[in-house]
């Protein structure tokens, strides 16, 4: 388990310093010149998970260029749990290309994906993950855990961070700010 400067049961969830401290501790790989415009898309399904009452999340799945597909979380509208953004994209993929290997695919995600999602990233092959801001409680991927680089998997997920971190931290802080000011 990797740890940022603290534990993460310590910092704010999606605060400003927290989304800070994490970046600071972590090692991305390159972006590459078309990550920003689809990052921008998986925000875009962000924007629409929060306005139907979705945790805002977003994912884009990509191959060669083209965009394979795009979905927000569900959890809510579904109701099922396993209704995560990327779990969504991965599925699609799998549907669209009749392959459970999702070889040579790029995943774009808001948000550090949480131990399910990472599972599914290693299990379905992709070849690399793109994720925007931190998730201080539960990340699986640089936070909390380390499921895509555990020496267990036969397969590594190149994984680039923080783009885009501010914009999709925001929506989040902001959603969650939304649900504590309303009367339970």
């Amino acid at each position: 388990m990797r740890q940022c400067r603290g534990k993460a049961g310590d910092l704010t969830l999606f605060g400003e310093a927290a989304v800070e401290q994490l970046l600071e501790t972590l090692n991305p790989e390159p972006f590459y010149r078309d990550d920003a415009h689809y990052m921008e898309r998986a925000l875009a399904q962000a924007r629409r998970a929060a306005s139907v009452g979705e945790v805002p999340v977003g994912a884009v799945l990509v191959r060669d260029g083209s965009v394979v597909a795009e979905a927000h979380n569900l959890v809510e509208t579904t109701p099922d749990a396993l209704d995560h953004a990327e779990m969504l994209v991965l599925r699609e993929g799998a549907r669209s290309t009749h392959s459970w290997r999702l070889d040579g695919m790029t995943l774009y995600v808001t948000l550090e994906p949480c131990p399910m999602c990472a599972g599914a990233m290693a299990l379905t092959r992709i070849a690399r993950l793109v994720y925007g801001t931190p998730d201080p409680r539960k990340g699986a991927v640089d936070s909390v855990y380390d499921v895509l680089r555990h020496p267990a998997n036969n397969h590594r997920v190149e994984v680039s961070s923080g783009l885009l971190s501010e914009p999709s931290a925001r929506l989040l802080r902001d959603f969650f700010a939304g649900r504590r000011s309303r009367p339970a």
